[in-house]
């Protein structure tokens, strides 16, 4: 089976590209196209076309790469600290997070589908910090 993200990784490092870099030749933003380059999303056939023109992976993958994703992801906590500092937060304002969406919309939840997000580096004399911004569309919760 092809593994096409890993191809992908090796062409992206091979020609020294950013993902900023390669959001930018697509038009689309670089936490998406990352994101669609690790399996977790699709691209339109127009953008995946031009990835594979530009990472040389053949015509093959775009079929590959405009796929609906299965978004099927190990379910432990990671270990990778990166990552699992994500999960941290989650842990500790998830909470948090939840009553005052629903304090603020009602009964419902934010959708990852109708969702975007950017990172952002913000650059500080006590050490450089990481900013996420996340904005995902409201969704209540339907009643019948």
């Amino acid at each position: 089976m092809r593994n096409l993200k890993a191809e992908i990784l090796a062409s992206k490092a091979e020609q020294k590209l950013s993902w900023e870099a390669i959001g930018e030749h697509l038009g689309m933003s670089p936490v998406f196209v990352c994101s669609a380059c690790m399996g977790m999303n699709s691209f339109p056939v127009e953008k995946a076309k031009s990835l594979c023109d530009l990472l040389g992976l053949g015509g093959e993958a775009v079929a590959l790469l405009v796929a609906p994703p299965a978004k099927d992801w190990d379910r432990d906590v990671p270990t990778d600290p990166c990552i699992y500092r994500l999960y941290e937060i989650v842990g500790v304002y998830g909470e948090t997070l939840k009553a005052l969406i629903h304090e603020k919309f009602g009964d419902g939840i934010m959708s990852a589908i109708d969702f975007e997000m950017e990172l952002g580096k913000i650059e500080s004399e006590k050490g450089d910090r990481v900013q996420i911004t996340m904005s995902g569309k409201y969704l209540a919760y339907n009643r019948w």
